[in-house]
């Protein structure tokens, strides 16, 4: 009688355990995920259409059915279209190197949080074609400087300051000239015995507005 009882008991605790087991690997299956918690700076990343060329560091874009202007951001060309200065050296190269650049495939803004809008209402964003960094282009083939760090960290200083480098180590186009880049901007102008050629020459590529 002792082993029947003792039997039966082995058999109920049996069944408790399989039951336990069997309720937790439920539990886990069914229990809801936790979310991660995020603690890189969120970016925002849209496709949109090209519509016009400012210059060498500015476009129009259709984004959104919405035609904004885009700066780019951290880094500044020679001025071609600002009315109160003149006609910078290399603001025509820099213009046409952004112009091959953006009309070559498909465009892509990524913007850095905190960093969206300047004083103007213009979008700031990294460009990319084709997934190539815009910036990272004009920087290293020396038509940019690294400029306006207004609000840092930036997600790409770092990796613009490299590409700088490396135009200022060649020594090519804005770099080949002593003291033509300052900490404010670009020192020096187109000839004025040219500048009535030139305007004709930057009308043509579209360096001057209406």
């Amino acid at each position: 009688m002792r082993k029947q009882t003792g039997g039966i008991a082995i058999i109920a605790v049996a069944t408790c355990i399989a039951s336990f087991y069997s309720w937790s690997s439920q539990k886990e299956e069914t229990a809801p995920e936790i979310p991660q918690r995020v603690t890189e700076n969120l970016v925002s990343v849209v496709h949109v259409t090209l519509v016009d060329i400012i210059d060498g560091d500015t476009i129009k874009v259709k984004v959104n059915g919405k035609i904004e202007t885009v700066r780019y951001l951290l880094i500044d060309t020679p001025e071609s279209r600002n009315p109160n200065t003149c006609v910078q050296l290399y603001a025509k190269e820099a213009f046409l190197r952004n112009s091959e650049l953006v009309k070559s495939g498909r465009l892509t803004l990524e913007f850095d949080q905190g960093n969206t809008k300047d004083a103007y209402g213009r979008l700031l964003a990294y460009v990319y074609v084709d997934g190539e960094s815009i910036q990272g282009t004009l920087l290293k083939e020396g038509y940019a400087r690294v400029a306006y760090i207004m609000d840092p960290p930036y997600k790409y200083l770092e990796s613009f300051r490299n590409e700088e480098n490396l135009a200022k180590r060649k020594k090519i186009n804005i770099w080949s000239r002593f003291n033509f880049v300052t900490n404010w901007g670009f020192n020096g102008c187109l000839p004025r015995l040219h500048s009535s050629r030139a305007i004709i020459d930057f009308a043509q590529f579209g360096l001057f507005g209406a």
